[in-house]
């Protein structure tokens, strides 16, 4: 007899880390699996760790060597740690992608704003609706989120039904778009779900995420008490956010002036799909100056520090249109993503010097997660009364909390994984039964690099240790023809004897190369690795830290 059909699932990232998000739904037995992907998002690169990389992105090798086998990438919405990694991916992998009226928008808004945007053409689904992708059937769930158009996909299957729940929280007043669809979510579990993929970001949180509408009050009575100028920034996407500050402004009698690129794709975006109507027509920020103090506020990019966006180059007082001074005022309406910390207090210590008042949700409610808090978390699981639950989208604390939370709340099965696992969901015992290729991708410039790639892993030693370059130029017979060229980059000058350092190691080259046998010194490659060998050592003598070393032998 035919074995059934075997339902697994498999995070390619976003599993024991925050953001690059990427799960794999795949249905069949092990010679043959139709697979389905859900979300492609990238996280971004820590300068300390990683210099000179931009994003890190899900590596997708399995993805593609199953592409015949991919009927299509769903995204729950667009955020870049669950879309970002599309264009850079999607044309290894050619594959269908399905998103709501907004998603698909942004996409679009994306990819115009690149140099030469790619053809990437995305299935519009309404919310709510349904679509039916080779054995999957594919519903979309609307859940209150920090940006438009949030869905939790119902995966329907002839092995049973999986709710992955995306990012989500339980917020009845959202100031737009559709709170969390309870009664849906309901229906599901008295049909009978098999696992329940959640979001575990705020696992360690008790209690209840606050309501967008609870911040919009905070943000107009801030608004209605300032004096000065007002500046406001925020995640770019958090259009109920916009959407309160505009608000705000207008209570108070001020234009809103929106800065930065990202921004004001959004805020594009959002009116051409409804999400602001209604709310005043914003001014560019060549307009910024020609208003009142009291008359005018900005919204701009720059929350978490990034050194090019709107606020740190006000912060630094070098943008072209938008000034503030002393006894202004600069709202942050988001959280500090875990990284980000040093760039986002360079920026208030820069503002609080020059008399600019900053306020941030340490001292008032100007933000609230997008995420579930525990109280929430018990909510859905009564909800939908999974047989299964398998915690995501979080750090290892994280996924361990959200376990015992789902074990104590009496969910029959808990099963904790991490990127790379796949995990049999049903027919019979959930079990990880095979581990998939995964890893990590960096986008450094505009080529993708694997985590191994020498220049990744070569930059890391170049920051700590500096580099020494060497040439030598020998005759025939293995004597200098001239004085070597010694260059060093990123190493101290003296040592602490007060002795040049460039000195010392020319002194090595010299000695290193006339002490060598004849043998050695007719063989190029050989006397390189000496002197490199060599010049390593001394400096390690002088400075205490190896640098990297390269020797050029030229014979003449």
């Amino acid at each position: 007899m035919a074995r059934p059909d075997e339902l697994t699932f498999a995070p390619l990232g976003g599993v024991g880390e925050i953001g690059m998000n990427l799960s794999i739904y795949g249905l069949g037995n092990r010679h043959q699996r139709s697979w389905l992907a859900v979300d492609l998002g990238v996280s971004f690169g820590d300068e300390e760790h990683l210099p000179g990389i931009d994003l890190i992105m899900p590596d997708i090798r399995f993805l593609e060597k199953e592409r015949k086998n991919l009927v299509g990438l769903v995204l729950t919405h667009a955020h870049e740690d669950h879309f970002g990694a599309i264009i850079d991916l999607w044309p290894k992998l050619k594959c269908p992608i399905y998103a709501t009226q907004f998603s698909a928008s942004l996409f679009e808004a994306k990819c115009n704003s690149e140099r030469n945007p790619p053809k990437i053409p995305v299935t519009v689904v309404p919310s709510g609706g349904r679509i039916d992708l080779g054995p999957f059937s594919v519903e979309f769930i609307p859940v209150a989120h920090s940006i438009p158009e949030s869905h939790a996909l119902a995966i329907h299957t002839s092995a049973g039904t999986v709710l992955h729940t995306g990012d989500w929280k339980i917020d009845p007043t959202p100031i737009i778009g559709k709170p969390t669809d309870e009664r849906r979510l309901r229906e599901l579990g008295d049909a009978g779900v098999l696992a329940l993929i959640g979001d575990s970001t705020n696992a360690v949180r008790e209690g209840r995420s606050p309501s967008e509408a609870e911040v919009a009050k905070t943000i107009t009575e801030l608004v209605k008490n300032a004096k000065g100028r007002v500046a406001v920034t925020t995640f770019a996407s958090n259009v109920a956010r916009l959407r309160a500050v505009a608000d705000a402004a207008k209570a108070a009698g001020r234009e809103v002036v929106v800065v930065g690129r990202a921004m004001e794709r959004v805020v594009q975006v959002a009116r051409e799909t409804g999400f602001l109507d209604g709310v005043q027509n914003f001014r560019g920020a060549d307009l910024y100056g020609h208003f009142p103090p009291d008359k005018v506020l900005a919204i701009c990019t720059g929350s978490q520090g990034e050194p090019r966006a709107a606020l740190s180059r006000i912060a630094n007082d070098d943008h072209p249109q938008v000034t503030l001074n002393k006894g202004d005022c600069v709202i942050f309406s988001s959280r500090t993503i875990p990284g980000n910390e040093k760039a986002v207090g360079a920026i208030i210590n820069g503002l609080v010097t020059q008399g600019i008042e900053v306020i941030t949700d340490r001292t008032d409610l100007v933000h609230v997660s997008g995420h579930p808090r525990r109280d929430e978390l018990r909510d859905m699981i009564s909800w939908v009364r999974p047989q299964l639950l398998i915690p995501v989208h979080g750090e290892a604390l994280h996924l361990s909390e959200h376990a015992k939370l789902a074990r104590a709340a009496g969910v029959p099965k808990v099963l904790i994984c991490r990127d790379g696992d796949l995990v049999r969901l049903g027919p019979g015992e959930p079990a990880i039964i095979e581990e998939l290729p995964s890893g990590r991708l960096y986008k450094d410039g505009s080529i993708l690099e694997e985590s191994k790639s020498r220049a990744v892993v070569e930059r890391k030693k170049l920051a700590f240790a500096g580099c020494v370059f060497v040439a030598v130029a020998v005759t025939e017979k293995g004597e200098l023809a001239d004085d070597p060229e010694v260059d060093l980059v990123g190493i101290p000058e003296k040592n602490t004897a007060g002795e040049i350092i460039d000195e010392i190691v020319f002194d090595t080259v010299v000695s290193t190369v006339e002490g060598l046998p004849r043998a050695r010194r007719r063989d190029p490659d050989a006397m390189a690795e000496s002197v490199r060998r060599a010049v390593r050592a001394t400096i390690n003598q002088h400075w205490g830290k190896k640098p990297l070393c390269y020797v050029h032998v030229l014979t003449v």
